[in-house]
């Protein structure tokens, strides 16, 4: 998938206006940054496009251990989104993720998070229209 096919995706899956895909997606990655160990922050890097891979340069090797609500305030700060519009961002940012990248990889990623991800985002396999 490609970088204006992930935005187009998160335009239509979440409730925020176009202008707000791409800072949505910036805040989603970067967050997603600090949650990953750096080596699973890497290898999601390298099945996405160009403009996706910097904002998953993990800050540290280890992975910060917070849960979804705090994913959630990070992104909402970040891309200047309410806390409802910033979880449903990051739905639709998990879902489209799912997407774009291996099965393998995407489980690899949800491995790392706590299971209210999953329930948020929905079994992996699941693809989204």
């Amino acid at each position: 998938m490609d970088y204006d096919t992930f935005l187009d995706t998160i335009t239509r899956r979440a409730p925020v206006p176009p202008d707000k895909a791409e800072p949505l997606t910036r805040a989603t990655l970067e967050t997603l940054a600090e949650r990953l160990t750096r080596g699973e922050a890497e290898d999601l890097a390298s099945e996405l496009p160009k403009p996706m891979k910097t904002p998953l340069v993990s800050p540290t090797p280890e992975a910060e251990r917070f849960g979804l609500d705090e994913f959630v305030d990070r992104v909402s700060r970040r891309a200047g989104l309410g806390t409802d519009e910033a979880r449903e961002g990051v739905r639709a940012e998990l879902s489209t993720l799912r997407d774009a990248v291996s099965d393998g990889e995407f489980r690899q990623v949800m491995s790392q998070l706590p299971r209210d991800f999953e329930a948020l985002v929905g079994a992996p396999g699941q693809r989204e229209p």
